[in-house]
Order: C-alpha cells, then sequence, then structure tokens
C-alpha cells in the first residue's frame, strides 16, 4: 500500500513539472511570436524578426537539410540488409536454435557488442583510414556513411534478434516437424510472423541514424548537426538552433508515426 502511495505521489509530482515545463515554454514561445510582430508588416517581415539569421542562410539550411536526408537515407538501407542478415543469423545459430552452432554465435555476438560499446565520435575517428580507402573520402555525406552504417548496424542487428526471438516457438517447432528447410523457417515463420516487432525495431534505428547524423555534423560530415555546429553554436545564432531542433524533432515524430502505423496493421 505505501509503495502504491509512493508510485502515485511520484506519477503526480513528475505530471506536475512537465505541465509547469510545457506552460513556461507555451509562455515564452508566445513572448518571442509576439515581439516579432512589432513592426512587421506582412508575413516575411514577421519571418525575418522571428529567425532573422535563418532567412539569411536558408540556402545553406536547405543545403544541409539535403544531406541529413541522403546520410539517413542511404545508411538506413545498407543497414538494413546487414542487420536483418546478422539478426537473422544470431537466432538461428543460438543454443536450440534451428542451426545450433555456438561458434558462429559467440564469434557474432561478441563483435556485435564491441561495436556497440564504442561511441559513435571514437568510432568515426577509429574509422578514418578505412573510410578513405573504401569511399575515398572521410568527410562530407560520403565520408559519413559508412561510419554510420558500421555503428548502426550492431544497433538494428539486437534489435531484429529480439523481435525475432518473440516468435511463438511451438510455431517453429511444427514447421520443423512439417520437415520444412532452415531456408524456409527463416522466411516463411521467423521474417513473418516476426514483422511487427521488426517494424518497431526499424523505427528505432532509424530515429538513432538521425541522432548519429548530426553528431557526425562535428566531425565534417555535413548535415543539419553540421550547420547549428557552424551557424547556431560557433556564431552563436540562437534561432539556428531552434530551427534545426525543431526540424530534427518534425523527422523523428514522422517516423514514429510511420513506424507505429505500420507496426499496428501488420500485428495480428
Amino acid at each position: 500500500m505505501n509503495n502504491q502511495v509512493k508510485r502515485s505521489k511520484g506519477y503526480i509530482f513528475a505530471a506536475c513539472f512537465v505541465v509547469v515545463a510545457l506552460v513556461c515554454l507555451y509562455f515564452y514561445l508566445l513572448k518571442i511570436i509576439f515581439t516579432a510582430t512589432i513592426g512587421a508588416a506582412d508575413f516575411d517581415a514577421f519571418l525575418k524578426n522571428l529567425m532573422p539569421n535563418v532567412i539569411k542562410t536558408q540556402k545553406e539550411l536547405f543545403k544541409c537539410l539535403k544531406q541529413t536526408l541522403q546520410m539517413v537515407g542511404y545508411s538506413s538501407l545498407f543497414s538494413a540488409g546487414f542487420g536483418i542478415f546478422f539478426g537473422v543469423t544470431l537466432v538461428v545459430t543460438e543454443k536450440g536454435g534451428i542451426l545450433d552452432c555456438a561458434p558462429i554465435y559467440q564469434l557474432l555476438d561478441k563483435l556485435i557488442n564491441f561495436f556497440r560499446s564504442v561511441p559513435f565520435i571514437i568510432l568515426v575517428a577509429l574509422l578514418i583510414p578505412t573510410t578513405r580507402k573504401i569511399v575515398g573520402t572521410s568527410i562530407g555525406v560520403k565520408g559519413a556513411i559508412f561510419p554510420l552504417v558500421i555503428a548502426t548496424v550492431p544497433f538494428f542487428s539486437r534489435q531484429i534478434h529480439a523481435a525475432l526471438t518473440e516468435v511463438d516457438g511451438g510455431m517453429v517447432e511444427a514447421a520443423r516437424s512439417m520437415g520444412l528447410s532452415p531456408i524456409s523457417i527463416i522466411f516463411r515463420v521467423y521474417l513473418r510472423e516476426g514483422l511487427p516487432g521488426m517494424i518497431r525495431g526499424a523505427t528505432i534505428t532509424i530515429v538513432n541514424i538521425i541522432a548519429l547524423t548530426s553528431m557526425a555534423g562535428t566531425v565534417g560530415g555535413g548535415g543539419l548537426g553540421d550547420y547549428a555546429i557552424r551557424y547556431g553554436y560557433q556564431r552563436v545564432m540562437t534561432d539556428v538552433t531552434v530551427v534545426t531542433i525543431a526540424i530534427i524533432l518534425l523527422m523523428v515524430t514522422i517516423i514514429q508515426t510511420i513506424g507505429t502505423i505500420l507496426e499496428h496493421r501488420l500485428s495480428h
């Protein structure tokens, strides 16, 4: 009973904190918008008052947004292919799996844990020589995609592994008793039944890639992260930082919404 009371008080305190924070943010934004309307004869003048530095650097903003979309798109495609392959391999080779093979499972498991534990900034620096050999450069969009894939594949592999582990073991055993080959079981049971969980993992992974592209901007990768650092931080242009955060938040919201809709439609 006491634990329930403490838990309820904790929820109430957290809710009050969130409400107060949202109210303060609302009035702060209202103040900024009201200030921007002063002396604004039309909508263009209002925008110039509201975010003058963004208007001045809008060409650079669109260029960096395009770079971010390219990094997210290419990295997601490559990571999906490798992540699904390694995730499936983990499931089928683990103890009791349809292709039980401890050496392969242990090796792959340790490699995934290793690369997941390395911070992305350090990983980018570590991979600079390899990146230059593979793509010819270590900066820009081309130079960022390879480190992004290396950083994302282990994460997505774990997401796929977790999703496929949720598949009912009885269905796998039934498929084996019917004489289905391992390849058939993978495609007709694991991938088919685990699809909602895979969609959920893919959504989390793409959101993670968006965050990583922002960090890639700090090491010459381009994109919105680079835009926010060069203009928002180094030149103290607060409106640039706010708009960059708003764009990233919008991208994350869109990805999360699409992922949630697909997961619900595919669940059965």
